[in-house]
């Protein structure tokens, strides 16, 4: 793999990690959650994203090396 796929594949999982997370931030703020509550449920959902891209990642090394 070259670099540039390399960073775009980074770029793009960061950005869907950023999205998921404002909309969950926005649709537990709707709900009626206080700012603090927002924030974390915001937070869970960017670390849940970041740690399944990590596990398919991990799943799929094999088939790349």
């Amino acid at each position: 793999m070259t670099v540039a796929v390399v960073l775009l594949s980074i770029t793009v999982i960061l950005l869907v990690a950023l999205l998921s997370a404002v909309g969950a931030g926005m649709l537990a703020r709707i709900d009626g959650a206080t700012w603090p509550t927002a924030c974390t449920r915001a937070a869970g959902a960017f670390a849940a994203v970041l740690a399944l891209a990590a596990a398919v990642t991990a799943a799929l090394s094999p088939f790349f090396t």
